[in-house]
């Protein structure tokens, strides 16, 4: 499988992780993404994937592409094969200025593309990328239309600010203390992180906590869970347990089983660390 990335240019690189071309065979027909403290956005230019946003949740297909504001909960990504796309990480915050309504309207219910720049913008903007020399040069025309699409965006510093804060700690911090600093209410701090990421502070330290812990894990050597979960701020072991299930369904041993079945079939691979097989 191809995989190309690289990070934008300023003013991007502050709302954007990095920009991506994929194409080739994925290494399960489906893929789970457990929540990150981000978001992403895909122009899809195969045949239709599927996205099923929970497990309470009926599958459905995406022929465009997909705008997903950060999640709660874990997403199920059904790849066709083969697959070719291009596509952004997107920093927590970093949707807010290409989206015409709050993120709050949009968490945990991935959207067309379309849906949010309208269809004709959007196949005009499939066609270049379709005919473009190489992944260089769509990634460059991907960051063309985000830089003509980029807008101002009331409170995008005080939320990115604060998250920025909330992740460098791993979710370890007092939200009541970052409001403070910030010299808001907890309240008013909480609304625009409504509608910047689509989610209260609360609950994106609780994601960042995760996800730092997580990354932290070595599948493939042994892992004392009990010091890990210390060593995270948990209140035991078994509260690292529920947080552990919350976020993708599986028990901690588990998801490690899972991870070193990745890297055992899949050595190397361009996807591997988070996305897990779901088949």
């Amino acid at each position: 499988m191809e995989y190309v990335s690289r990070v934008p240019r300023a003013p991007l690189d502050g709302l954007i992780d990095d920009l991506y071309y994929l194409e080739g065979v994925p290494p399960y027909a489906r893929l789970t993404l457990p929540p990150m403290p981000g978001a992403l956005l895909i122009v899809n230019l195969g045949a239709p994937f599927r996205i099923r946003a929970g497990a309470d949740i009926e599958t459905a297909e995406y022929v465009d592409g997909c705008v997903v504001t950060m999640p709660t909960r874990a997403f199920e990504f059904g790849y066709p094969v083969p697959t070719r796309s291009v596509g952004v990480h997107v920093k927590a915050w970093g949707l807010a200025p290409f989206l015409p309504m709050p993120a709050a309207e949009l968490c945990d219910r991935p959207v067309t593309i379309e849906q949010v720049w309208g269809r004709a913008a959007v196949a005009e903007l499939r066609d270049r990328l379709a005919a473009a020399d190489g992944p260089d040069e769509m990634l460059t025309l991907l960051e063309d239309e985000l830089m003509r699409r980029l807008s101002e965006t009331a409170g995008l510093g005080l939320v990115s600010q604060t998250s920025s804060l909330i992740w460098a700690t791993g979710g370890a911090v007092a939200i009541g203390d970052l409001s403070a600093a910030a010299g808001v209410s907890s309240t008013h701090l909480a609304q625009r992180f409504k509608e910047l990421i689509g989610v209260t502070p609360k609950r994106l330290a609780r994601t960042c906590r995760f996800a730092a812990t997580v990354l932290s894990i070595d599948p493939a050597g042994p892992v004392d869970w009990g010091e890990l979960a210390g060593g995270a701020g948990y209140f035991d072991q078994a509260h690292f347990g529920h947080e552990f299930r919350t976020f993708t369904g599986l028990t901690p041993t588990r998801y490690v089983e899972v991870r070193r079945r990745f890297l055992r079939e899949h050595p190397g691979h361009a996807l591997e660390g988070w996305p897990l097989p779901a088949d």
